[in-house]
């Protein structure tokens, strides 16, 4: 439960972030967890940052990101200035994931998501499940990672849209040793083992996006010194690969807690595109910042 953060034990010197995309109106979900870090940095002394995660440049706009300023300023919250914007920093994600390259833990990926959807049913007609991710996707098949260099080089050559896609075998290997983090709440810490190889080759970058949210965030995370990460359940298990790629990168690992997500009639968490709990709508019904809080259950 949220309320049961708020007992986690306390860090020196401690920053938080919120960290929302604008590719839609905030709504009850994205209000308890800016909530729980804004309070939770003002109850230990610590710093509360806001970084707009607006990678995404074919969905995330201006008036979403406008949006989100006018709804957070209403919720009584306040940030120090500049915030940080991804689209301002997308060579630098370049730079990282040419770093990873460099490293051969990086291939260029080509399939569509229309092939591997055709791979998977081919597989699964002989009578065995293809693995999926925690999420519920299919893992990436293993074509690309067989294919000749010279097939490789001529591919990218042409122009032909790809993914860079972590090689995870490479990866786990040069790590060697179990991977963890800290996990608070419920009035205590405790150590989790991360299982990065659940999720196989995931992706870094996309032709339609610089940057994966997974390498982003931990970037980003690293340069803004972050020190806990307050987010919601729905996150938990993609822990695991942004430890991965701290421990690939040296970056430091900041304290984890998950909060409860809150959900609509149908039990399922809630999405931007449910317009009747964004917060704009609800200050436009008469609900106050208060409202909020109580609707969210703090």
């Amino acid at each position: 439960m949220a309320e049961s953060i708020m007992t986690s034990p306390l860090r020196q010197n401690s920053v938080f972030r919120f960290a929302p995309s604008p590719n839609g109106p905030l709504h009850l979900g994205h209000a308890l967890s800016a909530f729980l870090n804004h309070d939770m940095a003002f109850a230990q002394g610590g710093q509360f940052l806001l970084r707009i995660e607006d990678i995404d440049l074919m969905r995330c706009t201006p008036e979403f990101e406008q949006g989100i300023y006018e709804d957070l300023s209403w919720l009584g919250l306040k940030w120090p200035q500049p915030v940080r914007r991804q689209s301002d920093h997308l060579s630098h994600y370049r730079e990282t994931l040419d770093r990873l390259i460099h490293m051969g833990l990086v291939y260029p990926a080509f399939m569509s998501r229309g092939e591997i959807k055709a791979f998977v049913v081919n597989y699964e007609r002989a009578g065995s499940a293809w693995p999926r991710d925690p999420d519920g996707a299919p893992l990436y098949p293993p074509l690309d990672k067989r294919r000749a260099p010279h097939e490789v080089e001529a591919l990218l050559a042409s122009g032909v849209k790809h993914a860079w896609r972590l090689d995870m075998e490479k990866a786990l290997a040069r790590v060697g040793e179990p991977l963890t983090w800290n996990e608070l709440g419920q009035g205590s810490e405790r150590t989790i083992e991360a299982d990065p190889g659940a999720w196989g080759d995931v992706v870094l970058s996309r032709s339609d996006a610089p940057s994966s949210y997974h390498l982003s965030v931990v970037i980003d995370d690293a340069l803004q010194g972050v020190t806990q990460v307050v987010r919601g359940l729905d996150l938990f298990h993609a822990t695991s690969v942004h430890r991965l790629i701290q421990w690939l990168l040296d970056l430091p690992a900041p304290d984890y807690s998950h909060h409860r997500l809150i959900v609509g009639p149908d039990g399922r968490k809630l999405s931007k595109s449910e317009g009747s709990t964004g917060l704009s709508a609800l200050r436009q019904q008469g609900h106050t910042p208060l409202d909020i809080r109580r609707l969210v259950g703090l």
